[in-house]
């Protein structure tokens, strides 16, 4: 066959995995009462954990308008605040309250990323659309709808982050919020099936930010924002597409030389584990004990084992052995001065030492003041960080999924502690019964450090039947968070 002219003009037909996001957020019907408990249990987790971040003042300066005084009344409200804002810049602000502390849901594959980071542009692009039907005479979205939504951006981004790693490239994870949202966003705007692959072009043609932010000597506070900039833009996509009638790329993908694959993805294809349902929902990893990158979640487990036996003991210790997956040696193996809360949140030495020595770890055990305690870099000083294959092999064992790390500590005098191993940690879908008591208090707690008492009881009130609080009108019950 000889080779298509990259000469013609000829406009060809979409590339299929564009027409694949289309078909499934416009057409999929979702029956699993699995993944709408599931994913009922995320929203109240992510705007808790969104209620946390405001304690936070670098947080808390990103959320207002982009030039002071571009409110609008009557837009998208900001959870926790009196913003009221056009609905792009809404998605950012949610989206960066949500992802601030490094604390919301997880999905780990060959790519990595945290899918309610798309509830950014779900939630601002829901209570603006239904603040305007209600004032219109017309029908709000209700928060069954939002569910629906956030298991569909759930699926798209943890679908195409099974087999397609983003990162060997370079590229951020926020990438596919940016994706799953422009699809998602479009949907709820009314666009078509046409208008949704054109959104997602434009999501493609944008290319990727690059994770440089992430990892040393480079790491900063953009990962914490990151997110709500794919979420505006996002937003940003589809409204051009469902209200501005922007033309659409088809094969922004697979155009040689000028297309996704040549330019960023070193030519290959993506590939598809499944197709698109509500496996991702129903697998999502839920962030419930620790502020901490996810792939350390159950080394800090093992070392809140290991604290009552070590704490006594730090002079003592030789030396100190971490096992984790070949993903976390590459991404948090961390060595040197550790410049800011950013990068200590991404060190699994330092969120292995804090709750050795504190018993604990807290978002603001990542601040100045607790990092300046020697005991800790002392301990860092003593670790070794190694792959563990059959944890690398569990990781993307799809029947499993694990994240197992483990920790062992030894004394100058030649003693040991045990090996303390955990396979995965308390948000895994294994452990749903046992996590969900202590998302519940996760989330009453972050309410309450922010919240008047009156608002608090109101949501808890809201929260507590599911059956109402599914068919709750969304504007109402954002307006609950509303200061």
């Amino acid at each position: 066959m000889s080779a298509p002219d990259v000469r013609s003009a000829i406009r060809p037909d979409p590339d299929q995995p564009m027409v694949d996001i289309a078909d499934y957020v416009i057409d999929y019907r979702i029956d699993s009462t699995e993944a709408y408990d599931t994913a009922r249990y995320v929203l109240l987790d992510s705007l808790g954990t969104a209620m946390l971040a405001m304690k936070f003042p670098e947080c808390v300066k990103h959320l207002g308008p982009l030039v002071p005084g571009a409110s609008l009344p009557g837009g998208a409200r900001v959870p926790g605040t009196s913003h009221e804002l056009d609905p792009v810049q809404a998605a950012f602000a949610i989206g960066t309250q949500i992802r601030w502390l490094d604390f919301n849901d997880t999905w780990l594959a060959a790519e990595w990323g945290h899918p309610s980071d798309n509830l950014g542009a779900i939630l601002a692009v829901a209570d603006y659309l239904s603040r305007k039907a209600v004032r219109e005479g017309g029908q709000p979205l209700t928060v069954r709808d939002v569910l629906g939504y956030a298991i569909k951006a759930h699926e798209i981004q943890g679908g195409y982050a099974l087999l397609n790693s983003f990162n060997r490239v370079g590229q951020d994870h926020v990438i596919l919020v940016r994706l799953a949202s422009t699809a998602v966003a479009t949907a709820m705007l009314g666009g078509n099936k046409d208008q949704v692959v054109a959104a997602v072009s434009h999501s493609w043609i944008d290319n990727g930010a690059l994770r440089t932010y992430r990892h040393a000597p480079n790491t900063g506070p953009r990962k914490s924002w990151a997110a709500g900039d794919a979420c505006r833009r996002a937003v940003t996509h589809a409204i051009n597409a469902v209200h501005r009638g922007v033309v659409g790329y088809p094969s922004a993908l697979s155009a040689k030389t000028w297309g996704f694959y040549d330019v960023a993805f070193n030519g290959k294809p993506f590939e598809f584990e499944r197709p698109f349902g509500s496996y991702v929902m129903e697998n999502v990893l839920l962030k419930i004990s620790y502020p901490a990158e996810f792939h350390a979640q159950t080394a800090v487990e093992c070392a809140m084992q290991l604290h009552a036996q070590v704490a006594g003991r730090l002079d003592d210790i030789d030396r100190i052995v971490i096992e984790t997956q070949e993903a976390g040696c590459r991404i948090i193996d961390k060595t040197g001065p550790l410049a800011n809360y950013a990068d200590r949140d991404h060190c699994i030495q330092y969120m292995v030492a804090v709750p050795l020595i504190f018993g604990r770890l807290v978002a603001s055990d990542y601040g100045d003041d607790v990092a300046a305690d020697p005991r800790i870099d002392a301990l860092r000083n003593k670790m070794t960080v190694s792959e563990n294959p059959q944890f690398t092999r569990d990781y993307f064992d799809p029947a499993k999924r694990y994240i197992g790390n483990a920790v062992q500590v030894f004394f100058k005098d030649g003693s040991s502690t045990e090996k303390v191993s955990v396979d995965f940690p308390i948000g895994h879908r294994r452990r749903r019964a046992e996590g969900i008591p202590v998302l519940l208090r996760k989330f009453e707690s972050a309410l309450r450090g922010h919240l008047p008492e009156h608002r608090v009881n109101a949501i808890l009130a809201a929260t507590g039947d599911a059956a109402a609080l599914d068919k709750m009108p969304i504007q109402d019950f954002l307006g609950l968070f509303t200061l």
